[in-house]
């Protein structure tokens, strides 16, 4: 069974997998194929359309590269690769294969394949921390007054009016703070830290 508690752990999960494959292949188990598909048929059809296909070609692909899973799991050889390298290769030759049929000119891959990842890579995730801090420190200098203002406006996601009802002010005042709350966001921001 492919573990759901911890999906991000590619070991496990492949190894896993490859369990189902071995189940697929000795057995024709209709249970192994029924996680295989549920587990990377979503992923498939995310890589297929990346790559362009319109979502019922993708749809199309997925069933294809399933059946093909299914027919040929005694081939899978997990010296050569994840299970999910196995079924994305085949996915990716069978929408190459598609678009030859389909097409008059040349279809030519860039690069080997490398699947997608789920995860941010390490400069997003610093970017994002950074950004993170950045934002804080700036809001940590708006006056009190203008902070609720805010936090009214995009965390209980409450129109203006609203807000003046419930904080018992005029509309434009309201308006101004934040108005005001954005001028210290804004040059808050652009200083260096």
């Amino acid at each position: 069974m492919l573990p759901k508690d911890n999906p991000a752990d590619p070991k496990t999960e492949d190894l896993a997998a490859q369990r189902l494959v071995q189940r697929v292949a000795r057995n024709l188990d209709r249970e192994a194929f029924a996680e295989l598909f549920d587990a990377f048929a979503p992923r498939v059809k995310t890589f297929i359309i990346r790559k362009g296909a319109s979502p019922d070609l993708a749809e199309d692909l997925v069933q294809e590269t399933m059946i093909n899973v299914w027919t040929k799991a005694g081939y899978y050889d997990p010296a050569k690769g994840s299970v999910l390298t196995w079924i994305f290769t085949i996915a990716r030759n069978l929408r190459i294969d598609r678009i030859r049929r389909e097409s008059s000119r040349p279809v030519s891959e860039l690069g080997d394949f490398d699947p997608p990842s789920e995860a941010p890579a390490g400069e997003e995730i610093l970017a994002r921390k950074d950004e993170a801090r950045s934002v804080a420190r700036a809001l940590s200098k708006i006056p009190p007054e203008q902070m609720e203002i805010l936090t009214l406006s995009f965390i209980e996601d409450l129109p203006q009016a609203e807000i003046a009802r419930r904080l018992n002010l005029p509309l434009g005042t309201v308006k101004s703070r934040m108005r005001l709350a954005y001028g210290h966001l804004r040059k808050n921001l652009e200083q260096p830290a």
